[in-house]
């Protein structure tokens, strides 16, 4: 059984990615709201409560990304702004106005400026009400406590009613919402400026953003706020400050929060919708296909799930692009996998799911990302999972061309098979779990493409470590390939295996199976 604040806290790192803050905001805000709720003396629901909305206050992120980043350029950098933009304040807001818009040239910033103020008071309400909506949903598919969904409702209202989407105000707010407006502020003060800063800034916003009740509260306990912040590992510390008592989960409960996160990711880009639970259906059957375990089988299910978590730290506006990418855009996108990794190093005890997750644009032949890792260093899972990722990217819409159909699509990955990017045999797998016969040899004497190619080394003269060096393989699996190569030809030497080659025109290497 796994520990569901163990889980979810290291999950929360997606949100703050997506929505631009520093790592481990989400946990601070935890860790500050946990304190408060404690001076506050508040009912067990109601510290449950704060507890989970706290830890993912920005499960919503995604919801705007398409229109945000349509909107303003880099619904990442928007995402940032609104923790802090305070409407009610009119000489604050147009201080804050003056940076807004910082992502982009001076002409352009201009641009946004002028589009926030046109925009926001026309669209507020509508996109709030859809960044709460989802907030809400994935709350409630993750198995958060009721009176947190209810305060994710609420993330952007504000005690003086002048919030979205609903303008509700005062103590119409769950009590959950309005602790976690007031440690949120702090925390982002106080990581911007320290402690004196984040105390001022929560007096500021007394009785306009802030429960001006809760406020005071906060001013009277800082010492014990503060504190519980200075530590080492916030993970653990956010963690300890679970209320009890401390939820486990299962395997199924697992799953489906990791269906959650993965919905949380798709929603990135007008056309992912769906694109990491399509991955995980034909890794799961691949795997099954070629006998994994039940274990190494959820493992992977595990990581396709969460594979591009990491890409809702790319804008929107890169993702649903429909020409080429710039260099700087594309370097961005080459980064998605590594933020994969960073996030699911903090998942305590899961650390194969992290290296699966984030080697699925890995290649054998070290020309993937982000590590360039070869052959050798790619395990059965890791391949699998490259080869689902292509073909269900194939399948699906993309802003730049329209779905390939299954076949086009199993051509494509054939294609790099033979480039030695992608391994056969998972490829073969992710094809037949896709509904298509899975790909036969069509070579003579019913050579497989894998003894195609040895036999085309063997032929130019390659030892077997030059041949596995080639292939990034072991000379001892070259070894095995040679052997199978002169049974089924009736050949038992090196230059009778490359006559073959020439005969049957393996030879030279254009040569393609009939």
């Amino acid at each position: 059984m796994s520990s569901l604040a163990e889980v979810l806290g290291a999950l929360s790192l997606a949100t703050d990615l997506g929505s631009g803050v520093p790592f481990e905001k989400g946990l601070r805000t935890c860790v500050a709201a946990s304190a408060l709720a404690g001076t506050l003396d508040v009912s067990r629901d109601d510290r449950r409560a704060t507890y989970d909305a706290a830890l993912l206050r920005s499960l919503g992120c995604t919801a705007t990304s398409r229109e945000f980043g349509a909107l303003f350029d880099d619904d990442v950098a928007v995402q940032r702004e609104l923790k802090t933009v305070d409407f009610g304040d009119p000489d604050v807001f147009a201080s804050q106005l003056e940076r807004f818009g910082h992502w982009a040239d001076e002409r352009r910033g201009r641009e946004l400026r002028s589009r926030f103020v046109s925009e926001v008071p026309v669209r507020g309400q509508e996109l709030g009400r859809a960044g709460c909506e989802v907030s809400a949903a994935l709350g409630s598919q993750l198995g958060l406590h009721p009176g947190a969904v209810a305060a994710l409702h609420e993330v952007y209202e504000r005690w003086d009613g002048k919030g979205y989407p609903d303008g509700r105000g005062g103590d119409d707010l769950t009590l959950a919402a309005r602790i976690v407006h007031v440690a949120e502020q702090a925390v982002m003060a106080h990581h911007e400026h320290g402690r004196a800063a984040a105390e001022s800034e929560v007096c500021r916003r007394a009785g306009a953003h802030l429960d001006p009740q809760i406020c005071a509260t906060f001013a009277a306990h800082a010492d014990a706020v503060f504190s519980a912040l200075d530590v080492d590992d916030l993970l653990a510390s956010a963690v300890a400050a679970e209320p009890p008592p401390v939820s486990r989960i299962g395997p199924a409960e697992l799953d489906r929060i990791c269906v959650a996160f993965a919905s949380f990711a798709d929603l990135k880009g007008t056309h992912l919708l769906g694109h990491s639970r399509h991955v995980a259906e034909l890794a799961d059957g691949a795997a099954a296909l070629l006998g994994l375990t039940a274990s190494e089988r959820v493992t992977l299910r595990t990581a396709a799930l969460l594979h591009d978590i990491g890409r809702v730290g790319v804008p929107s506006s890169i993702w649903d692009r429909p020409g080429r990418l710039g260099a700087a855009d594309w370097e961005r996108v080459r980064l998605h996998p590594y933020w994969t990794g960073r996030i699911l190093s903090r998942w305590i005890g899961f650390e194969t799911v992290q290296a699966i997750a984030c080697a699925h644009h890995e290649r054998l032949d070290g020309s993937g990302y982000p590590s360039g890792a070869r052959a050798a260093e790619l395990s059965m899972s890791e391949r699998v999972l490259a080869a689902s990722d292509v073909f269900a990217a194939l399948t699906e819409d993309r802003p730049h061309r329209l779905a390939r159909s299954p076949q086009q699509a199993a051509t494509e990955l054939d294609r790099e098979v033979r480039s030695m990017r992608l391994d056969a045999t998972c490829v073969s797998a992710v094809v037949e779990a896709a509904g298509l016969p899975r790909p036969r040899s069509t070579w003579p004497n019913d050579l497989t493409t894998r003894e195609v190619d040895v036999l085309r080394l063997v032929a130019r003269g390659m030892t077997n470590r030059e041949i596995g060096e080639t292939l990034f393989v072991s000379p001892r699996t070259v070894q095995h390939h040679l052997a199978s190569v002169y049974d089924k030809t009736g050949q038992r030497t090196r230059a009778g295996a490359a006559v073959f080659a020439m005969q049957h025109a393996i030879v030279p290497a254009t040569a393609q199976p009939t």
